[in-house]
């Protein structure tokens, strides 16, 4: 299988993109120490120290379902920080993206594929990631199609139609995209009709009940969807595995007082997951605990991949 590494070169030749800027921030942060992060604010009246925390999770199918799971967390960094901690439903990256950038989420998680886009253009610093009990994280993309469609390897997408989930997406657009063209020579548009479920859990429903020939996922949510019988294995077949991507990266947003975005570092960290809904619900997927993660090493090949498909981080 080819290394996502290689594939980022390979792909650039492939879809002949034209030469893109090399990964930077906004102009309104700055970066003095070189992680490719904004820095927090060295003017302290920049600081905001807000009353209650907005935390977002990034879009589901049933924001509901994750407000419930990720109660006794919220319930946890709000006594490790003083703070009332708000749930705050997002229904799409572009959302997500935009409430921090414009000051109304102080906390959240951003999917593997929108966190270069969040840092840019947001000012979002992100430091923590869900992992398994022994350290090791991340999840698989995956091609899914329903039994008896016809089609059993990459090939055989060419003439349908494809779900995607959206363009910030790595594993549900960036990544399966750059595959495809590489790999197998087929581009979006010309050798097979794209169309944008919205999220991993749509587009897998989407499959399941055949209303997508076939689709591009993140496998951690299907085997979570599974594990709470919104589908069934025999619902779908998955005819490409990847290679292992980092996943959700959580963190904060730049401008919080130095002192807050510690504090909430240490709930991450010394949350207890042990017979919480939040073990129920992400033990489906293998994860355990939050580990800490830099942006610059863990998003690397991410950067890769988005240089490969010509992507520019232009924010407005």
């Amino acid at each position: 299988m080819m290394n996502f590494r290689m594939l980022a070169t390979a792909s650039a030749a492939a879809l002949m993109v034209m030469q893109t800027q090399a990964f930077a921030l906004d102009d309104r942060y700055t970066d003095a120490d070189g992680d490719m992060i904004a820095d927090i604010p060295s003017d302290e009246s920049q600081w905001v120290d807000p009353s209650a925390l907005i935390f977002a999770y990034t879009p589901v199918e049933d924001p509901a379902v994750y407000a419930e799971v990720w109660a006794p967390f919220l319930e946890h960094m709000s006594e490790v920080t003083g703070k009332d901690v708000q749930f705050f439903p997002v229904q799409s990256n572009a959302a997500q993206i935009e409430a921090m950038r414009a000051g109304r989420l102080h906390v959240s998680g951003f999917n593997t594929g929108s966190n270069p886009l969040a840092v840019a253009c947001a000012g979002f610093r992100p430091f923590a990631m869900m992992a398994r009990e022994d350290g090791s994280f991340g999840y698989e993309m995956e091609f899914i199609t329903y039994p008896g469609s016809g089609i059993t390897s990459p090939e055989d997408i060419e003439g349908r139609t494809m779900a995607f989930t959206s363009e910030t997406s790595n594993s549900g657009f960036k990544a399966p995209s750059a595959l495809l063209a590489a790999s197998f020579g087929l581009t979006s548009g010309e050798n097979f009709t794209p169309a944008f479920s919205g999220s991993h859990d749509n587009s897998i429903l989407g499959v399941a009940n055949q209303d997508y020939e076939v689709a591009a996922i993140a496998n951690s949510v299907r085997k979570r969807m599974e594990a709470r019988d919104v589908i069934t294995p025999d619902q779908i077949e998955i005819f490409y595995t990847s290679d292992t991507f980092p996943t959700t990266g959580y963190g904060v947003a730049h401008n919080l007082h130095p002192d807050l975005q510690e504090k909430i570092g240490e709930a991450f960290f010394s949350f207890d997951w042990t017979g919480t809904t939040m073990e129920t619900e992400f033990q489906n997927s293998g994860e355990a605990q939050f580990i800490p993660i830099t942006y610059q090493e863990y998003w690397s090949v991410i950067r890769e991949i988005d240089a490969a498909m010509g992507v520019e981080y232009t924010c407005n």
